[in-house]
């Protein structure tokens, strides 16, 4: 994250001695990334964060492997899936299905019903699309409360929960990342300011209100590393910071404040992209007007992905470019390289009739650099006659 904050009470030096009101040392923690030499953030606990009672590992049935198996995309198809049709129960750490992964990133889907238990994820960041329902995402960095719309990013090692809203679940997309989940690099000045022309800004983005300054002994943290989980008890509430500063914080933003791209001719995905990630690129396509000159097709060319494999989840809309393809809201598919594909035959034809006209569509698209795979837990939602959406 590109952008400096602070929270609750902190030195005016960093690395300095930081009293408490009883002049007893606060005790300081540098969560830092690539080695220390890139985006840090400096917390002042109560407690040591180091003290640990017990240390167990969770009963495997209990949770989702920290690596999902998953099987080649062979022989080579376009597919579809349906989300709408996943309704495990539990939080969104243990209701989390797979569907898709390759060496880079996972993609998965949530529907939480439950609080999640405190959580730090050890291999990678996370990105969440919440799809439905709302809820509050709890970190040691303060609490972001989150609606329907909303992208959340959260960085690797970065302690926190999800508690889901009483009335009803939050279902999301998941992205798992090897890496770091940031904006696009063209998006930014040199110095790590958002620049005009990008098509969101610093002042769209919701940071972490707080801090919680929880209070609790025995507090059990669940942690995924490349091998598994592992359940640490530490001694004191992970959330007992007074302060802390810099630029490794999770964050939100919410669709509807990206402000799309837009021209006389067709423009290509990159001018949708919202974040990237080593291995892969998030875009979004969101309501906007469509090709306004008079000469212009306005739907998507039939493409081929040469570098990259396709992933888009629907989440509102007329979804245009899919009209009589059966696609409706919550599906998610997979345009894999190799497979020529692009719109259905009802958007093709009604395609010149929609010059100049509005799309009030929202989707999410993941594209990869290296082939996706397929987890298990996929093939029970999947539609298998997908490949022959195109000649109906």
């Amino acid at each position: 994250m590109p952008y400096f904050m602070q929270a609750g009470h902190v030195p005016r030096k960093r690395f300095s001695q930081h009293p408490d009101a009883t002049g007893r040392l606060l005790f300081a923690e540098v969560i830092g990334q690539h080695g220390f030499s890139s985006d840090m953030c400096l917390l002042y606990h109560r407690h040591a964060p180091s003290l640990i009672d017990a240390v167990t590992v969770p009963e495997p049935a209990t949770l989702p492997a920290a690596r999902p198996a998953l099987i080649d995309n062979q022989p080579l198809l376009p597919r579809l899936f349906d989300t709408a049709r996943l309704d495990r129960s539990g939080s969104t750490i243990d209701a989390r299905v797979p569907i898709l992964g390759n060496a880079d990133v996972v993609i998965s889907f949530a529907v939480a019903h439950a609080p999640s238990p405190l959580y730090r994820n050890a291999v990678g960041d996370e990105l969440f699309f919440v799809h439905d329902g709302a809820a509050r995402l709890e970190t040691v960095l303060g609490a972001i409360d989150v609606v329907a719309g909303d992208y959340v990013v959260i960085p690797k090692s970065i302690t926190h929960r999800w508690v889901p809203a009483a009335d009803t679940p939050m279902r999301a997309l998941v992205v798992e990342t090897t890496g770091h989940v940031r904006p696009p690099a063209r998006y930014l000045s040199s110095h790590g300011q958002y620049l005009q022309e990008a098509p969101y800004f610093e002042l769209d983005l919701k940071r972490p209100q707080g801090p919680l300054l929880a209070e609790g002994e025995q507090v059990e943290v669940l942690i995924r590393t490349r091998s598994g989980f592992t359940r640490h008890v530490c001694r004191h509430h992970p959330f007992d910071v007074v302060g802390w500063f810099g630029c490794n914080y999770p964050y939100a933003l919410n669709v509807a404040d990206f402000s799309p791209i837009t021209g006389s001719f067709h423009r290509p995905p990159p001018v949708h992209q919202v974040f990237e990630a080593p291995g892969c690129a998030v875009c979004n396509f969101v309501p906007r007007m469509l090709d306004y000159d008079p000469r212009a097709m306005p739907i998507p060319s039939f493409h081929s992905n040469v570098d990259s494999d396709e992933v888009i989840f629907y989440a509102e809309g007329n979804f245009f470019s899919r009209q009589g393809s059966g696609i409706r809201r919550g599906a998610l598919s997979l345009h894999p390289a190799g497979h020529i594909h692009g719109p259905h035959p009802g958007a093709w034809q009604s395609g010149p009739s929609r010059v100049g006209q509005r799309t009030e569509e929202i989707a999410v698209m993941v594209d990869t650099f290296q082939p996706l795979a397929l987890a298990h837990e996929a093939l029970a939602i999947e539609h298998a006659d997908y490949v022959y959406s195109w000649t109906r």
